[in-house]
């Protein structure tokens, strides 16, 4: 392992990305020197998050910077370690993805215990995915007894696990995706009402076909149409978590804000948006939860593969497009 390649990002997107935004360099690898891992990555992930870091603008996570390596979640093993705490064969996890390879700080990786999962799954339900949805569902939304739930992009990484924790825990639920084989795949997963928004003209009928007494929580991954129709159909005291809006992260200028959104007020709906990384401390008891249901078959998980790491691009930019129906991966190893 003399050479690895990387991906670095040679120009900034306006709208939407395309393979030119990319570019794939040859570097060379170094031993590792005092308290430093040697690690041969085996899975990456790509996230719609990180079309805003391929912006230059200010936000929670950093810009990507132009003519460097791009970076994010990330299984490897370690092929070389001068540190005693790790091995050569231990997986470990990291934010060192979009490489084959890399030398760095022992204190940059973490050691990872499948725990009977295989190692990906701790890029998507088992990991900063997983945590998303369990957060955001039952800290944010604050899921409590007899609540319709609904989901906009209920098929993607996020949104298919936050349908199954509702239905683990008694809830109804009513599911937004796109295509018949992610609405199949939400029925599959025990979804009481899937929509497929492409076919429909009207999605607030939609959802309320699910239930005509609307909706007690929603749990947006889309924004656009999407939230101003569950905006419609909200009952009284609707609670709504904001994990993300795909429908206008490629958007070349503001787009228009929902046009009903004084629903909020006579509705008394209360809406609040927030990042996982602020809520790390739920992890130790998501996994035991999420352990739990998968043990029971509560949960399932799909996983769209692209492989080698010159078709890390392309996995990124099929987010946008659709073409994942659950956590969507690059495999190196």
């Amino acid at each position: 392992m003399t050479t690895v390649t990387e991906v670095r990002l040679k120009s900034r997107p306006v709208g939407m990305p395309n393979r030119d935004n990319f570019e794939l360099a040859r570097v060379e690898m170094r031993d590792p020197g005092p308290g430093e891992v040697q690690v041969r990555n085996l899975w990456m992930t790509v996230d719609p998050y990180m079309r805003g870091r391929m912006n230059d603008v200010k936000s929670y996570a950093p810009p990507f910077a132009l003519g460097e390596v791009m970076n994010g979640g990330a299984i490897g093993q370690v092929v070389k370690s001068s540190d005693p705490a790790f091995k050569e064969g231990d997986l470990v996890q990291s934010q060192n993805g979009w490489r084959e390879a890399f030398t760095a700080p022992a204190s940059g990786v973490q050691k990872l215990d499948p725990r009977g999962l295989p190692p990906q799954a701790f890029l998507g339900v088992a990991g900063m995915p997983g945590l998303t949805a369990y957060a955001g569902l039952l800290r944010i939304a604050a899921l409590k007894d007899g609540d319709v739930v609904f989901v906009s992009g209920a098929a993607g990484a996020v949104g298919s696990l936050v349908c199954q924790i509702a239905k683990a825990k008694g809830h109804k639920v009513i599911g937004s995706a796109g295509g018949p084989e992610k609405v199949a795949f939400l029925k599959e997963i025990g979804v009481d009402h899937a929509i497929d928004y492409k076919a429909e003209r009207d999605l607030t009928a939609a959802i309320l076909a699910g239930n005509a007494e609307g909706v007690d929580v929603y749990f947006d991954n889309v924004g656009g149409a999407h939230l101003e129709a569950a905006l419609n159909a909200a009952k009284l005291f609707a609670r709504f978590a904001i994990c993300g809006m795909i429908s206008i992260y490629n958007a070349s200028a503001p787009q228009p804000g929902p046009s009903n959104l004084a629903l909020l007020i006579g509705k008394n709906l209360r809406m609040e948006g927030f990042i996982v990384s602020h809520h790390f401390d739920l992890m130790p008891k998501f996994i035991e939860d999420l352990s739990g249901w998968v043990r029971e078959g509560k949960v399932k998980w799909r996983e769209t593969v692209f492989e080698g790491i010159d078709k890390a691009p392309d996995a990124f930019l099929g987010l946008f497009t659709g073409e994942n129906l659950g956590k969507m991966l690059v495999k190196l190893g």
